[in-house]
């Protein structure tokens, strides 16, 4: 049986609870209290058959180390091992994608990105994708908004939505 580690981090936008396995970083999870934490970790080791092993010094200290230098503003590009497993098809089509082509500091519609990968029918699809996006902030979901200049939606909710954008300069700071 593999491992699945596991650790909560506090960050600008509330705690996420990172997991990662031998192959990579494999979810990433907002608004990670309690509650949310032991739901999340209850579905990770059942979707990827795995023992659960709370650690932050192991597989965990780069995504951690990462992830404090993006919210400080000095980290542009996560450069991190992914771990696919909990995505497939065409989702992870659209995810790898993303990540790749949508650079820090830009936005792309959902439209465009599923032009990209061969689909140009498939916008509301593309929506699906980033709703089901295991690995968020990490393969940015928060850069694709509506063709109107709409944010669309989040899964960590619009308000989360807004504040990693303002980060990477693309939407003025909140007013808060």
């Amino acid at each position: 049986m593999k491992s699945i580690e596991w650790a909560t981090v506090g960050t600008d936008i509330g705690p996420l609870l990172l997991a990662a396995t031998g192959d990579g970083l494999v979810s990433v999870v907002f608004h990670a209290d309690a509650a949310v934490r032991e739901k999340s970790l209850e579905r990770l080791s059942a979707q990827l058959g795995g023992e659960l092993v709370e650690d932050a010094e192991g597989r965990l200290a780069e995504p951690i180390r990462q992830l404090a230098a993006y919210f400080a503003g000095g980290l542009k590009e996560f450069t991190l091992p992914l771990d696919w497993s909990l995505t497939a098809g065409f989702n992870r089509q659209v995810l790898r994608e993303l990540a790749a082509g949508v650079p820090y500091g830009t936005v792309v519609g959902y439209g465009e990105l599923a032009r990209r990968v061969g689909q140009p029918t498939a916008a509301q699809a593309v929506g699906a994708a980033m709703g089901a996006n295991p690995l968020p902030v990490v393969v940015p979901c928060h850069r694709v908004v509506e063709s109107d200049g709409g944010l669309g939606g989040f899964g960590g909710g619009l308000e989360t939505k807004r504040q990693l954008l303002a980060l990477e300069g693309v939407l003025p700071a909140p007013l808060f």
